[in-house]
């Protein structure tokens, strides 16, 4: 059974995908390919999320694990910050504050 509701999910992904795209294209960037041009957060579960994103022409599929277990939906607001923050170190970007 799955730990996060499909309403959750649903609503972490609507608010990923309205408010934070420049955050999913960061996240596709960095841990998928440097030249991505679009991304899209797809799923998420207790182990990581999953985004899909177009790098040259071509759509392709990224899961990135949390960095832990989580079973709270606090904590999914928690992993992305830290997703974010671990992209942003990897391509050098100053990340915004939180």
């Amino acid at each position: 059974m799955p730990v996060f509701s499909p309403e959750v999910v649903a609503a972490v992904l609507h608010h990923m995908n309205d408010d934070h795209r420049d955050d999913n294209l960061l996240i596709a960037r960095a841990f998928g390919d440097r030249n991505a041009d679009a991304a899209t957060m797809v799923d998420l579960d207790e182990h990581g999320g999953r985004w899909t994103y177009t790098a040259a022409g071509e759509k392709r599929e990224l899961s990135v694990p949390w960095s832990t277990t989580i079973d709270e939906r606090p904590e999914i607001r928690r992993e992305i910050v830290v997703l974010y923050d671990r992209a942003c170190a990897e391509l050098g970007v100053e990340p915004r504050p939180h």
